[in-house]
């Protein structure tokens, strides 16, 4: 008689899981892969593709400037107007019309001390008739040095002035030229990052700043590496650091102050350049 020799069959049951799980693996895989390819790509378009728009842009803005000055003076575009320094409510307020201006910085924050600006008062007088509106150019602000030219607007606002590749002035300081303070904010990375070399500066360098008719040049005098973000002294008609005392001025003048952030895509801290006037042309 044959022997029977008993034939194991494996049910497909046991194969049931580790196929869900090879699927699963899979999927989560392909999710990752996706994810990843997004971010890279929104990192590019943040890192790569907004500096280069906001830099043409910037400079195009320049070059209409230069033309407008060219120009008669009635015949200059809205933004072109020229500014009056040290006249009577010549003093740049916030938004159009006077309003508070936001408390914003070069890289968007709305809260008071946000990235990159310390902060400012709320309110400031209205602009004086003639100049240019908030978030509009009228100013070009060169740097030898670091081979810059970039629009200057009214207002530290990110999307009308800082992402256009455009310094901000303060709500409340000094207009071009004029007793007090001149300060600016600009970004130091991303949306043309103005600012992003502001740090090689040295003691003597010229920071030049033209208005139609009027070329205002400043030296360079103090550079502060690092300070925080509500050190609202460094803008101050008298700039002087409130957290480190030992920078800054104890004489009234004719200042510029230039305020980004560091270190480099960071807002932890501010980085912060001063200059006096010496001539005016």
């Amino acid at each position: 008689m044959r022997d029977h020799i008993p034939v194991v069959v494996q049910g497909r049951g046991r194969r049931a899981p580790r196929v869900v799980f090879a699927w699963a693996l899979w999927a989560c895989g392909e999710v990752m892969t996706t994810v990843g390819v997004v971010v890279a790509l929104l990192v590019v378009h943040q890192v790569w593709w907004t500096n280069r728009q906001a830099h043409a842009s910037a400079q195009q803005r320049v070059r209409a400037l230069e033309r407008a000055w060219e120009q008669p003076a009635d015949a200059a575009p809205d933004g072109a107007a020229p500014v009056e320094p040290g006249g009577s409510g010549a003093q740049p307020g916030g938004e159009a019309g006077g309003e508070p201006a936001p408390e914003a910085g070069p890289d968007g924050s709305a809260a008071p001390g946000g990235p990159g600006v310390p902060s400012v008062p709320a309110r400031t007088p209205a602009p004086a008739a003639g100049t240019a509106a908030g978030g509009a150019a009228y100013a070009v602000l060169r740097i030898p040095r670091l081979r810059l030219s970039v629009p200057v607007a009214r207002g530290v606002d990110k999307r009308s002035v800082l992402d256009k590749g455009y310094a901000g002035q303060y709500p409340g300081t000094a207009p071009p030229g004029a007793r007090g303070n001149f300060a600016l904010a600009g970004h130091r990375n991303t949306h043309g990052e103005p600012f992003r070399y502001i740090n090689r500066l040295r003691a003597g360098d010229e920071l030049i700043v033209d208005v139609r008719g009027r070329r205002y040049t400043y030296v360079v005098g103090q550079v502060l590496g690092e300070t925080t973000e509500r050190d609202t002294g460094v803008i101050a008609p008298v700039p002087r650091s409130a957290v480190k005392p030992s920078y800054g001025y104890g004489v009234p003048a004719a200042y510029i102050t230039l305020t980004t952030c560091t270190p480099e895509y960071s807002s932890r801290y501010r980085l912060v350049v001063w200059g006096t006037l010496a001539s005016t042309a």
